[in-house]
């Protein structure tokens, strides 16, 4: 935690600007030796001062330093960042200077591990900081701001300071029994506070797919038999001829992916190859492919050619994907159609063609009511994020049920009270309050240099 650390914060190549970043007990002197203007060591905290980064009687780059005094900064220690110009070899030569004159190349996100070590965020903070910097869609930024502004903190707290209370109450009647002013602990009061935590618990681990869907969005499979109008239909959605469109069959014999924003959140859209049998060795890998990624996307939608009749085995198909929600696209509506659409009774339907853009906007909107993706925004976006968090709220959870059989059972305070510190502990590893180094080693390690 004393050592000087430094490293480029702003991705490498060409730009107008790019910034290293220096955080230590020591960084202010150790640019004060290469920095040939103001003196840095005297200038007041959170200011910019114009000068030259000079080293062994070579100007290297004209610079702007900030220089920001503990504990009002980011990592609560004092930061140094340095303005260069852009440019991998002016940045790298800047970098290099200062590691010969003392600072250590940080490691993935350690400006941000000092930040949590000194107190200045929490882990949920943390995440959200990086999840931020990796949001592809406006919704993403909304949700990950969310966590950086404290939001799931404040929740996750809150249901530790009733569970502190309660444990609190527990322990001065089993440990001063004979305390005439000890705090009454009914029976009553005790499983209905346990039961308002529960059911708080309990929205957090329901509500956890929306969390999924705003920070990563949907993977939705676009699927059928060959030449049915699947890429056709992913040019039209992504408003580009990125797959190539013929009308022989099975021209797609790889994945073609393209992304779009859809009320906000981002879709990652993914052509597949025709689904038929083969013999073409290469044809058939792809085919492999597209059911390997059915198995895995948030949602297939099955294209069809409305004017051919569907055949018993692609019935069947369709039916067999039962593990993946889906849309059946009835394509080419503007021909005669052959389907017999009572035999879709069953399934969510929607009728369009790549030539009129209704039926495609019909697609989107059913895509949007069938996640709610409308429902899932929300002012204060209180949301899990990651397996870590849904893991462990799991954990907390199945301890307060714990505590609440206890309590129907009429079991020792001392056995209740175990079951509450455990959800106690297991929240607070949600946050940060406890954590284990090998936690910290790989959540941080997932970051960017620089962060």
């Amino acid at each position: 935690m004393n050592e000087n650390i430094c490293a480029i914060s702003t991705s490498l190549g060409v730009g107008a600007i790019s910034i290293v970043r220096c955080s230590g007990p020591d960084v202010v002197d150790i640019v004060n030796k290469v920095f040939k203007g103001k003196d840095l060591t005297k200038v007041a905290t959170h200011t910019i001062n114009y000068g030259h980064i000079f080293f062994e009687g070579e100007t290297i780059d004209e610079v702007l330093v900030s220089v920001m005094r503990a504990p009002n900064t980011f990592t609560r220690e004092d930061v140094v960042e340095i303005n260069c110009h852009g440019g991998i070899a002016t940045t790298n030569r800047v970098l290099e200077i200062l590691i010969i004159e003392g600072c250590r190349l940080a490691l993935p996100g350690e400006f941000t591990k000092k930040a949590f070590l000194n107190g200045r965020i929490d882990l949920t903070m943390a995440e959200g900081i990086n999840d931020l910097i990796a949001s592809e869609s406006e919704e993403a930024r909304k949700y990950a701001m969310s966590r950086v502004d404290g939001n799931l903190y404040k929740l996750i707290t809150k249901e530790r300071d009733v569970l502190v209370s309660l444990q609190a109450e527990l322990e001065v009647n089993f440990d001063f029994p004979e305390e005439a002013d000890n705090p009454e602990v009914t029976n009553e009061h005790l499983k209905g506070a346990l039961e308002d935590i529960a059911h708080d618990l309990k929205e957090l681990i329901d509500s956890s797919s929306n969390g999924a869907i705003l920070k990563n969005g949907l993977d939705v499979a676009i699927v059928g038999k060959p030449n049915v109008g699947k890429s056709s239909i992913l040019n039209h959605l992504l408003d580009q001829n990125k797959a190539i469109v013929t009308n022989i069959a099975g021209t797609t014999r790889d994945i073609v992916e393209g992304t779009i924003s859809l009320d906000g959140i981002k879709i990652n859209l993914i052509d597949t190859a025709g689904i038929r049998q083969t013999d073409d060795l290469v044809e058939k890998i792809g085919v492999d492919k597209s059911k390997e990624i059915l198995s895995t996307a948030d949602l297939a939608i099955y294209v069809i050619d409305s004017s051919e009749e569907i055949s018993k085995d692609e019935l069947n198909f369709i039916k067999s994907l039962d593990n993946v929600k889906k849309i059946i696209f009835l394509n080419k509506d503007d021909l005669n159609s052959k389907i017999d659409e009572d035999i879709l009774k069953d399934f969510i339907v929607v009728k369009g063609n790549t030539f009129n853009p209704h039926g495609l906007d019909a697609l989107k909107n059913k895509i949007i009511e069938l996640f709610n993706l409308n429902g899932i925004k929300s002012k204060n976006y209180n949301y899990l994020s990651n397996a870590r968090q849904v893991a462990l709220v799991k954990k907390a959870y199945e301890a307060i049920n714990n505590a609440i059989k206890s309590v129907d059972e009429l079991y020792p305070l001392e056995m209740i009270a175990v079951d509450i510190k455990k959800a106690y502990d297991d929240l607070g590893e949600i946050i940060g309050a406890t954590y284990k180094d090998e936690l910290l080693d790989e959540l941080f390690s997932k970051f960017c240099l620089g962060k």
